[in-house]
């Protein structure tokens, strides 16, 4: 099984590095496939997510300075977030944070569809920093209960909301899930629902994986770049409705 479970950590380190993800998005459904139960795999996931974001936010900030103003105010509000997660799977079913985990996915391949690829320096807008706050929060909160980063939730807030370009989004998307998942991680383990052997071994595979993603994202334009992430999230969300159907 380690072998299978480094390979999943490969997959999940490029998709992260790639779409500015945790990893979750990908992991948790691949997880699911593989035998593990909803709740496992969330626990695997946001132990994976703690290795790939730290790695893959380093190397995005050298491309993309700017995600730290608004990447800190949002990671803190996630951190508050996430530290609810435990006690939130704890008390639902897995069925309950799989149709969670659609919902979320459905709401992104929208949000993600009708807003553009790039934005103007024009378009984009100071935010409030108690907006981003309370953003952070919510999404911290749920996204660590599903096993996901936040940034599936977060980046099509940021561009069909809040104005931000695609590729900043999901740079920014990524330095927000060093805080949600090292929050998910601490309250999980509280709570005695982590799973550090499975987890570690994933976690160390992703962070070859997430080099690779991001040197690729760079080398990707910001129109294709859409279509490679509205294609992910159809075909994430297709798996998890065949598991949960």
């Amino acid at each position: 099984m380690i072998f299978e479970l480094f390979s999943f950590g490969l997959i999940a380190g490029f998709m992260s590095g790639f779409f500015g993800i945790g990893g979750g998005t990908i992991l948790v459904p691949i997880l699911v496939l593989a035998g593990f139960v909803m709740k496992e795999a969330v626990a695997i996931s946001i132990m994976q997510m703690v290795f790939s974001s730290i790695y893959g936010s380093f190397l995005n900030v050298k491309k993309a300075k700017n995600v730290l103003k608004d990447g800190l105010i949002i990671g803190l509000g996630g951190f508050v977030g996430g530290l609810q997660s435990g006690f939130i799977v704890k008390n639902v079913t897995n069925e309950f944070l799989q149709y969670v985990f659609i919902a979320v996915l459905i709401f992104s391949i929208i949000r993600i569809f009708y807003s553009p690829a790039e934005r103007t320096n024009e378009d984009t807008k100071e935010q409030h920093r108690i907006v981003l706050f309370i953003i952070g929060f919510f999404i911290g909160a749920i996204a660590m209960s599903i096993g996901i980063g936040g940034s599936i939730i977060l980046a099509p807030i940021l561009v069909g909301f809040l104005r931000y370009d695609l590729k900043i989004a999901t740079s920014l998307g990524l330095f927000f899930v060093i805080f949600s998942s090292i929050a998910g991680f601490i309250s999980q383990s509280i709570q005695g629902l982590m799973l550090y052997h499975e987890g570690t071994i994933i976690g160390i595979a992703s962070l070859i994986g997430v080099y690779f993603g991001i040197k690729a994202k760079h080398l990707v334009k910001a129109t294709s770049y859409k279509k490679y992430v509205l294609l992910l999230s159809i075909g994430v969300l297709i798996i998890m409705i065949y598991k949960t159907i």
